[in-house]
């Protein structure tokens, strides 16, 4: 199993467990020594892993840091634990700025075992920053996050390979908050902004209040129409995929393996005859099967108005739901499609709503 996978099935094991991790002191066994072990360390040798390290602090003597990782006798990372519930902020984060500056430490961890905050001193040597440059929720890790830890992985960790990135990490993590602090709650500033842009005259109070609405409903729109251009191109790709290996399935079929049938031809020319009034004939098209004759609008298999079951005992005509099963209707001959003008209509109508609404 991988480093990903690992820390994977510990943020799952995390979500299943919190409700039962009631104290601090449980949340360091349950949640955060697993988490230094995933990162290689052995938590039962006090030579990798020294729990309640003393790092005395002028007249604060004997307080202690609630873990310190180590590398050759001295720490590199400390660890100052919450319990799960606690939430994390610089007030909690006391004693790790303390005793940033009397260890050889250059990174530390305020963690609550859900949330993983680093640290370092990007801003002031042998300071600890007060933002990290670094942060994640372990129940809700993205792979990014995951390579970016991997990095402190024993087998991995090279701190001036860290430093290099940990700038860039940090400005990425305080934009990202701030991107989504403004299409939440937009600002006054970002408000006017795009206000001077559109608007002609003066940006008033009474002005302002109605960007502040048009600004949030813009933002929000302008999310939804790319989710839907990515998920369109996606089912675009779906469907020349899709028809790709149909050709290649059918050029390595028998030439004789389907055979379209006097019945089937009729069928077809009757489903066309029904919709032809409200749609381009020659948008319907048909494709044979082994196993069914299908029927499709704009020769799309994505759209498929209805199947026809002709070859066996029993015949059917079906048409796909929602979730493209079939729903089934039995039927004596092929005239009795007449009598299912609805459920053909209501399926070429729900492509064209589509088609609309894109």
């Amino acid at each position: 199993m991988d480093f990903k996978d690992q820390i994977k099935l510990l943020g799952e094991r995390v979500n299943k467990l919190k409700a039962q991790v009631q104290t601090e002191e449980a949340t360091k066994n349950a949640f955060i020594m697993p988490f230094i072990r995933e990162l290689g360390y052995d938590v039962f040798n006090p030579a990798e892993v020294t729990p309640e390290l003393v790092a005395d602090v002028g007249i604060k003597q004997g307080e202690k840091i609630d873990y310190a990782i180590l590398k050759d006798g001295e720490p590199i990372i400390l660890i100052e634990c919450k319990h799960h519930g606690a939430p994390l902020s610089v007030h909690n984060a006391s004693q790790l700025f303390r005793y940033f500056h009397t260890t050889k430490a250059k990174f530390s961890i305020l963690t609550n075992g859900i949330e993983y905050r680093f640290y370092t001193d990007l801003v002031e040597t042998n300071k600890m920053d007060e933002k990290p440059f670094f942060a994640f929720n372990i129940t809700d890790i993205r792979d990014n996050q995951i390579e970016e830890l991997k990095k402190f992985h024993k087998a991995y960790y090279d701190f001036d390979n860290i430093v290099t990135t940990a700038s860039e990490l940090k400005y990425t993590y305080e934009l990202k908050k701030l991107i989504d602090s403004e299409f939440n709650e937009p600002s006054a500033d970002f408000v006017k902004h795009f206000a001077r842009q559109v608007y002609p005259g003066p940006i008033t109070a009474k002005v302002l209040e109605q960007f502040l609405n048009l600004t949030k409903k813009s933002l929000h729109q302008y999310i939804s129409d790319m989710i839907t251009d990515r998920l369109k191109s996606a089912l675009n790709k779906e469907d020349e995929t899709s028809r790709e290996l149909e050709v290649i399935t059918e050029s390595a079929k028998p030439a004789d393996s389907v055979i379209t049938t006097e019945e089937e031809l009729e069928g077809f020319l009757i489903v066309k005859t029904i919709l032809r009034q409200k749609v381009n004939a020659s948008r319907i098209v048909h494709r044979d099967a082994q196993s069914y004759f299908a029927i499709l609008l704009d020769d799309n298999n994505r759209k498929t108005l209805c199947r026809l079951y002709l070859n066996g005992s029993k015949k059917y005509l079906a048409v796909l739901d929602e979730q493209r099963k079939e729903i089934k209707h039995e039927i004596a001959t092929v005239d009795d499609i007449f009598k299912h003008s609805d459920i053909l209509s209501d399926a070429l109508a729900a492509y064209e709503k589509d088609k609309e609404t894109a």
